[in-house]
């Protein structure tokens, strides 16, 4: 049996931007979510400012649900993921919801839009009941497992409702590689190692990478053995 991890998202404030921003952030999002799924087709925006994703390694879910979290914090304001300014307009503050649904997919069609099984059930309806200040919900069929998961979130979600635009990109370029090293993103965003070191722990770091381990445990355990 495969189980799958189906991601439901919308960008927060997409409305208040202007034709132009919401066009280059259309295609730097959908560019962005093909390199985290393993066929372009299962990563796809809707409606402007919907997404969803199909992620295979289930252990990987919350972190690239991270990555987008920190993705469209850097694309608040006038700047761009590498620090450089991006536009003279206005800033808005965007943001993002995310429901992961884990399960089963019934039917896989010409991308992940057309498709349907447990996995989306649980995201789509899970995404229903977000309120404004959610961030990431996780929802399995196994209820024990998902009262965990909630109260998890909830802290986690307060540490990531935090973030400054400095801690988000440099989880953002940490989260792009599995061996990004805080050298190798110092000299990207030209900053020294021990500021990188400051940034990750202001941003309570070490707790979020907790909570996402243990949580990739409880799924191991539910669903991979």
């Amino acid at each position: 049996m495969k189980i799958y991890a189906v991601i439901t998202g919308d960008i927060k404030n997409f409305t208040k931007l202007t034709s132009e921003r919401r066009s280059k952030l259309v295609v730097g999002t959908e560019e962005l979510m093909k390199t985290m799924v393993s066929n372009t087709e299962d990563a796809q925006i809707f409606r402007g400012d919907s997404y969803q994703l199909i992620i295979e390694d289930i252990n990987q879910v919350l972190k690239k649900c991270i990555q987008l979290i920190c993705w469209f914090k850097l694309n608040s304001g006038s700047f761009s993921v590498a620090g450089k300014r991006r536009s003279t307009d206005s800033p808005v503050p965007l943001g993002t919801r995310l429901s992961i649904g884990i399960g089963e997919i019934a039917y896989k069609g010409k991308n992940v839009l057309d498709s349907d099984g447990e996995a989306f059930h649980l995201s789509g309806r899970q995404f229903d009941r977000l309120n404004k200040d959610d961030i990431i919900r996780l929802t399995t069929a196994d209820e024990k497992n998902n009262e965990v998961f909630e109260m998890l979130l909830m802290f986690m979600n307060s540490i990531i409702r935090s973030w400054t635009r400095t801690q988000a990109e440099t989880i953002f370029l940490l989260l792009e590689k599995e061996d990004n090293t805080q050298e190798q993103i110092a000299k990207k965003l030209n900053m020294t190692q021990p500021a990188i070191a400051f940034s990750l722990r202001a941003a309570k770091w070490k707790e979020i990478e907790k909570g996402i381990n243990y949580i990739s445990k409880k799924l191991e355990n539910q669903y991979l053995q």
